[in-house]
């Protein structure tokens, strides 16, 4: 059920998580509402993916994106956490986040470390890096869907 609804496409607004990315993991990540979370197919299959992302109508990079429930950290609710590979200045909550899962790494899984989480993250980033490289991944990059038509940036429009 991984494979069957990608190339996926979504896009909605940044939303505060729970703080871990950075600070606990050093790998942060952008976070989708609970509303955005449940229109994601219900039968999509948990896991890490990789795609590209775009902040607003900023550049597209490419990113690695967990779907579920971190068994790591004992989530109660579903989530969907983008890691975009690309050092961001400053935070960005409150911008529309638009993302294209393009493939799929890996069911989701506990750890007995912290460590052993961040390592296998590691590891997520490297392979979405070389599967994004590939011509079928990289022609997805300039796919129309990144570019936000005007007045749509506004929220409050």
């Amino acid at each position: 059920a991984a494979m069957r609804h990608l190339p996926y496409f979504c896009r909605g607004e940044v939303v505060k998580g729970f703080g871990r990315g950075s600070k606990k993991l050093g790998i942060p990540t952008a976070n989708f509402s609970e509303q955005v979370v449940e229109s994601f197919p219900s039968d999509i299959s948990t896991g890490i993916y990789y795609g590209w992302a775009c902040v607003g109508n900023g550049d597209v990079h490419k990113m690695v994106l967990s779907i579920g429930w971190n068994p790591f950290f004992k989530n109660t609710k579903k989530s969907v956490e983008t890691h975009i590979i690309h050092t961001f200045k400053e935070d960005f909550y409150g911008e529309i986040l638009s993302i294209l899962i393009t493939g799929y790494i890996r069911p989701e899984k506990n750890f007995d470390t912290l460590e052993a989480l961040i390592s296998a993250i590691q590891e997520d980033i490297e392979e979405a890096k070389r599967q994004l490289d590939l011509p079928e991944h990289l022609k997805l990059k300039d796919n129309n869907f990144f570019h936000l038509p005007e007045g749509k940036i506004e929220s409050n429009n």
